[in-house]
């Protein structure tokens, strides 16, 4: 697989960048939603008011707008449990999101996944994975679907860089690369499993080599940047298109907060996560914008006030919602309608 950044470098100062002025500025908005919305709910999660696990995302949004504005209407996607960003980026209302982490009626799943089970049929977003690599094989069955039913879709699958060490890992990347399976598997490497670094838990490092065991096109990305993923998940959906099969893409990401709310992060210097601090993918995009004359400091600054404001209202949605009734916990269990413990 040529190698992702040949002839598509991100712009330099007083180049002429490869994607249009709506595309950054598209990417601008998405990313920044992401990370407000996620930093509010860790806010909100030490208030006590999101209980549970609650996985947050900031830093890596790269990975999913570069991915998104790659992608065709109809593809579908799946994740694992830092799952906030995936579906508000594919369309999803965010207040339904924030409600799901309220755990209230008028969530995405109905208040009865919480934060690491989101679901979204009608954007294509099938979940949200409690259990490492439980979506690894789930995505190439998607695939599967998609190739079976002779659509032009195809199915990304995002996991994280622990997920690799998973059994289930190896057999999906086999049956997919046997039976030409139309999915993209992503590696979100952030460095760490939990708290432990990839170096004490993998005898490979370069984790996209894994792929070649199956002679699977596999490439690292610098998932930093957008524009790097974005060129990335294009050549892997071209391939998936033509009916040439999958791609692992290794997107070589950073998360600034633990591994969840209740991890402090003392196994990382200050030092490390400063250095990726200084690559953050919103501004390296914010950068692009203003040095292209894309937009102004007011023009930002009015989608930075729009922004707080839908996360402001995200929040005031869910609070306002009311909790699922008892009854529900029997619903979306059984298929038959008639079970006695419902009553419609």
């Amino acid at each position: 697989m040529a190698t992702t950044t040949k002839g598509k470098s991100k712009s330099k100062a007083g180049a002429t960048p490869k994607f249009s002025k709506e595309t950054y500025l598209e990417w601008y908005e998405s990313m920044l939603l992401m990370r407000k919305f996620e930093e509010k709910a860790g806010q909100l999660y030490g208030q006590q008011k999101i209980k549970g696990f609650c996985h947050l995302y900031i830093g890596q949004e790269a990975c999913v707008a570069g991915s998104i504005s790659a992608l065709q209407k109809g593809d579908k996607w799946i994740t694992a449990y830092r799952d906030h960003a995936h579906p508000i980026a594919l369309g999803s209302d965010p207040k339904k999101i924030m409600a799901e982490l309220f755990a209230k009626e008028t969530g995405i799943s109905k208040g009865k996944g919480g934060s690491m089970h989101m679901f979204d049929k009608e954007n294509h977003f099938f979940g949200g994975h409690g259990i490492v690599g439980g979506q690894v094989p789930l995505g190439a069955g998607i695939a599967f679907a998609e190739k079976y039913n002779k659509t032009d879709n195809l199915c990304m699958c995002f996991m994280g860089d622990g997920a690799v060490r998973q059994g289930a890992f190896h057999e999906a990347l086999n049956l997919a690369m046997l039976w030409k399976l139309p999915v993209v598997f992503v590696i979100e490497n952030n460095g760490y499993a939990m708290g432990t670094s990839v170096e004490r838990t993998s005898n490979v490092t370069d984790l996209y080599t894994l792929g070649e065991a199956y002679d699977m096109p596999s490439a690292p990305v610098d998932a930093m940047s957008a524009e790097e993923v974005h060129n990335a998940v294009e050549e892997a959906a071209a391939r998936a298109r033509k009916g040439d099969g999958p791609t692992l893409l290794e997107f070589r990401t950073y998360r600034y907060k633990g591994h969840s709310m209740s991890d402090p992060a003392k196994y990382r210097t200050k030092e490390e996560v400063e250095n990726y601090k200084s690559k953050d993918p919103i501004e390296m995009v914010r950068a692009t914008i203003l040095e292209q004359k894309f937009a102004t400091e007011d023009e930002l600054s009015i989608i930075d006030k729009k922004i707080k404001k839908e996360v402001a209202d995200c929040v005031q949605f869910a609070e306002e919602s009311d909790y699922p009734k008892a009854e529900e916990a029997f619903r979306d269990v059984y298929v038959q309608k008639d079970y006695p413990y419902i009553k419609d």
